[in-house]
């Protein structure tokens, strides 16, 4: 694990491999900047006069040797105009720092890269974003490959430059961060493994194995025949067309008062979707492995909130099947019936998540839970409305629905709340059984919610979709750890951890 330690002693003693400085486009220095070029005697200045600086955002220089430095490397990134660095800005700017100090193989690093003002970035996200930042940069996939091995990141310590009076913010932030990481981990390890790999019954070993480690998790994994008993119709709907048995993965973190009412968090697992009868197109089918990525948040943020001994009730249920066409498989028009007793057509196979999850939410209700939060790659309606940028939001309740979207402010993992009105309900109507499970092209997103709020009448709940948030396509293609960030800082100030 990498260690963090945060000190104001001057750069010059720094005995790190590398230094991580930024660099605005003004002409007017300050900061880590002004001093280190008052140390070299107006080195840095005078490279930057002859072009061989770069202030544009994103841009990176490694400098060996400076004078008047222990660190042997100093890395000067681009902060582009003072008056537009915002905090996206300095986490871009941090990214590219420490890709830039893996490749050169320090071992060390010290940061001293400007931040934006504290009404923007303070001590504690400050830390915290340092952390994760680092977390996501050391980050490997899954070792698949059969050629040499990708060498481990050397980093091995950073050093956080900053004054004494922020010295308990920053620390506290880092460990929040240092936790959130793992769980991004995890998060990534279970999302890039592919579909022969990561199956139901994985994830169900994934769980036991979370228990294990934690002695605040305790994990119960039903199979096929207790969810049978349990009469989880439209759960077995799904997992029918599949010779992999379904499982249903119940994980439980007791942190908080015996009497305290639980939050429930239910992740969509299917850990392969073709579709089923409704056959997706075969373009970008692959990345249907990430169609498990609601588990892989529920288990990463379980492990999270062991890692940090949260004082709260939290419980996660993972439906976890895998969606696919055989001569068992559901057909369109169709009847299942669910737990709960509804009835549902299912006039779409493809519409899948939401026929595992209602049967899920239907099975939180034995929690006496206080609130229920689904997480679920479920729509591509989502992401055509909000885009790869925000994870959709939608819930019966609009405070629960601004407290997740504030802790996304937060957490630099943004959500945007979408109304959920029962004039979306009305295009679930069906003529043969309570309801369809598809309402037709126009607002499909909230069509798909209001299916999932005709499960949750009496609890306070909110529906996440993170279809386009939760891994990356194209020459970046892998899972995104989001919204990992998100549910924790949400958490976090339930168990009255928060920030101020």
């Amino acid at each position: 694990m990498i260690q963090f330690e945060a000190h104001d002693r001057p750069l010059a003693t720094l005995r790190v491999d590398c230094i991580a400085i930024g660099l605005f486009e003004e002409t007017e220095w300050s900061g880590a900047a002004r001093a280190l070029n008052s140390l070299s005697k107006g080195r840095l200045k005078a490279l930057k006069a002859r072009g061989d600086l770069s202030t544009k955002p994103g841009d990176v220089t490694l400098l060996h040797d400076l004078p008047g430095l222990r660190s042997p490397r100093l890395l000067v990134v681009g902060l582009g105009p003072r008056k537009d660095f915002q905090r996206r800005g300095w986490r871009k700017a941090l990214g590219v720092a420490l890709a830039a100090c893996l490749k050169s193989g320090s071992r060390s690093l010290g940061i001293a890269v400007e931040r934006p003002a504290a009404t923007q970035l303070d001590d504690y996200y400050f830390g915290r974003g340092v952390a994760e930042l680092t977390a996501r940069s050391v980050y490997r996939t899954n070792h698949l490959k059969s050629g040499r091995k990708a060498p481990r990141p050397a980093l091995e310590s950073v050093t956080i430059v900053a004054d004494a009076a922020a010295r308990a913010d920053i620390k506290r932030g880092v460990a929040h961060g240092q936790a959130i990481g793992a769980g991004q981990q995890l998060f990534r390890d279970l999302g890039n493994l592919p579909g022969n790999i990561c199956t139901p019954r994985y994830l169900a070993t994934c769980a036991k194995e979370l228990a294990r480690d934690h002695r605040s998790l305790r994990t119960r994994v039903l199979d096929e025949a207790q969810i049978r008993r349990l009469k989880m119709g439209c759960l077995l709907a799904v997992s029918r067309g599949s010779e992999e048995p379904p499982r249903f993965i119940i994980v439980e973190h007791r942190g908080g008062r015996k009497t305290s009412a639980p939050i429930v968090l239910v992740g969509k697992g299917v850990t392969f979707d073709t579709g089923g009868i409704s056959l997706k197109d075969p373009g970008a089918m692959d990345e249907m492995k990430y169609d498990m990525c609601g588990a892989a948040s529920v288990l990463s943020v379980m492990k999270v909130a062991a890692l940090l001994k949260l004082r709260v009730n939290l419980i996660g249920l993972v439906p976890a099947v895998e969606n696919m066409p055989s001569g068992r498989a559901i057909k369109p028009g169709d009847i299942a019936t669910s737990a709960s007793g509804k009835t549902v057509e299912i006039l779409n196979t493809d519409a899948e998540g939401r026929l595992i999850l209602c049967d899920a939410l239907d099975y939180a209700r034995r929690f006496n839970p206080g609130t229920v939060i689904d997480i679920a790659t479920l729509t591509g309606a989502c992401v055509v409305a909000l885009g790869h940028h925000f994870t959709g939001v939608m819930s019966n309740n609009d405070a629960l629905a601004r407290e997740l979207v504030e802790a996304g402010a937060r957490a630099d993992d943004g959500a945007w709340q979408l109304p959920l009105t029962e004039d979306y309900a009305d295009q679930l109507k069906s003529n043969f059984a309570d309801m369809a499970n598809v309402g037709g092209r126009d607002g499909g997103a909230i069509t798909a919610a209001a299916f999932l709020a005709k499960f949750t009448q009496g609890l306070n709940w909110a529906h996440m979709d993170i279809a386009g948030t939760a891994w990356l396509s194209g020459a970046q293609k892998g899972a995104t750890g989001r919204p990992v960030a998100l549910l924790t800082d949400f958490l976090l100030g339930r168990a009255g951890l928060a920030a101020s």
